[in-house]
């Protein structure tokens, strides 16, 4: 079959149209570089947009009409939006899915130590990644960290310029005689992931020197960090885990947290930097995160941008795909569901269970994820005529899985009928893939999950190069195919069994 390469059917207008998509996504990596990053920026955005928290709504009584928008956030890591239709829920949703978690490096709940001078946080990496790429890097830390008292801390160091940045160190290649003929899998072990956050020792002032007053006074972190209870100030403090201390002393003076305080944080550890523009031509976008806030954000600004629906639009971005999407934040959870509920009792149609099956039985969906992009440079590893080419547009996956499309979807021929309809009526360029050779490897969305209602459902996404790496890359013309795609099957798909 012919391919089409989405820059050649683009006029000047739609270059500048694909140029302004293209710096808002990079805008909104920036600022999401973890699921309550993404939902915050995302809340953000479709409440300016007019959209409305569907807890309050509830106690309010409120009753919804056409047009009418809805949200509704879990636990701030997973989001559920809705744009009433003029048909009633019971028909049937159309559902842009996608995930806003990614691959990375967790800190552990009991994580600084000192070693040799050094000290460190323990980790535990999150998600399938190659973990020897992320060392000998910048990194910066984000998340949040809870107290006891319920207050939280939110933390967001090293992404600007005067910020200090983090990394895990390895071996210079002149000692690495041994390190280089292990597996790639060995080459750096998931244990040695130990992040380098401090080296200067803390130190006392005292008496002897013959500091100023205002010299010899302690900060609170200092205080902490020495364990002080109303004895002398010594000329310094025990040598043991002294680097630990400093540490242990800013993070009190900076944020007010313990040590003790880590075992209710949360805290990511990501590349260090803003996306840019890859390529003398400007045509991609390498950033951390592409995968798969790249299928997100153009779910989420397709329902924005969409209007005067049919079937009533819906965008789902969880959390926890990246680990087989479990917990309560996960697409296996109930919060999909009950959010449905409780949407439905707030419509003139009311509630009841036979509905919401038949709602949920009667939607249809694009799990969106991205699809591995087709690397001349890893060609044995892909079946070409079956692969995603960057610039090919819109991917779709009938299938995904592993070997016999284990742990797959594999959407029904009717329904990849309708969405080459819709595409085609749009004008939509698009391409299907399968994610390499048959036996080469595999993995798996959110897809199955959703289709275990009954509705139709397919993957769809973005070819992305260096999946799962630090630094991913993706071409603009498919981000922006993908927005066109997704407003086409909110406003078009209309298939019911």
């Amino acid at each position: 079959m012919l391919r089409t390469n989405a820059w050649n059917t683009y006029n000047k207008t739609q270059l500048k149209a694909v140029e302004k998509f293209a710096d808002d996504y990079k805008n909104f990596l920036d600022n999401a570089k973890t699921e309550r990053e993404a939902i915050d920026t995302i809340v953000n955005e479709i409440e300016a947009a007019g959209y409305r928290e569907l807890n309050t709504l509830i106690g309010g009584k409120t009753k919804l009409k056409k047009g009418d928008k809805v949200y509704s956030v879990w636990m701030n890591k997973s989001i559920v939006m809705f744009q009433i239709g003029s048909e009633p829920l019971e028909k049937g949703l159309n559902i842009l899915g996608a995930h806003i978690d990614s691959p990375r490096v967790d800190v552990k709940q009991n994580p600084l130590c000192e070693k040799e001078g050094l000290a460190y946080l323990d980790t535990h990496y999150y998600g399938g990644i190659k973990k020897y790429q992320f060392v000998a890097m910048p990194l910066a830390l984000h998340g949040v960290v809870v107290k006891k008292d319920g207050t939280t801390v939110q933390l967001n160091v090293g992404e600007d310029e005067d910020d200090p940045v983090f990394f895990f160190s390895d071996l210079l290649i002149h000692l690495a005689a041994e390190q280089m003929d292990k597996k790639a899998a060995k080459v750096i072990e998931g244990e040695a992931l130990d992040l380098i956050v401090g080296s200067r020792p803390l130190m006392v002032p005292g008496k002897a020197k013959k500091e100023t007053k205002a010299d010899a006074k302690l900060t609170d972190g200092e205080n902490y960090a020495i364990g002080y209870v109303k004895q002398e100030i010594t000329d310094s403090i025990d040598a043991s885990h002294a680097v630990k201390r400093g540490v242990m002393a800013i993070l009190y003076d900076l944020y007010g947290i313990e040590e003790e305080d880590f075992i209710s944080a949360e805290l990511e550890i990501v590349p260090a930097g803003k996306a840019r523009d890859a390529g003398f031509d400007r045509s991609m976008i390498l950033g951390y995160g592409h995968d798969d806030r790249v299928c997100a954000y153009p779910s989420m600004r397709a329902l924005l941008e969409t209007k005067d629906l049919k079937r009533t639009g819906c965008c789902i971005l969880v959390d926890k795909e990246e680990i087989g999407s479990v917990g309560a934040t996960g697409m296996q959870s109930k919060f999909f569901e009950n959010a449905v509920a409780e949407l439905m009792n707030l419509t003139k149609e009311g509630y009841n269970d036979l509905t919401l099956r038949r709602c949920l039985a009667n939607s249809c969906m694009l799990s969106s994820d991205v699809s591995a992009a087709y690397d001349p440079t890893f060609a044995a590893s892909f079946e070409k005529k079956n692969a995603a080419l960057l610039g090919g547009g819109l991917v779709f996956n009938k299938f995904t899985g592993a070997r016999g499309k284990s742990g797959s979807n594999d959407a029904n021929a009717e329904y990849l009928a309708a969405i080459r309809r819709v595409c085609d009526d749009n004008k939509i360029v698009y391409q299907t893939a399968e994610l390499g050779k048959v036996d080469v490897g595999g993995g798996g969305t959110i897809a199955y999950i959703l289709a275990l209602y009954g509705m139709n459902v397919v993957d769809s996404g973005v070819a992305v190069l260096n999946m799962h790496a630090p630094w991913e890359a993706i071409s603009k013309a498919d981000l922006y195919e993908s927005l066109r795609g997704y407003k086409a099957f909110l406003t078009d798909m209309d298939l019911v069994y």
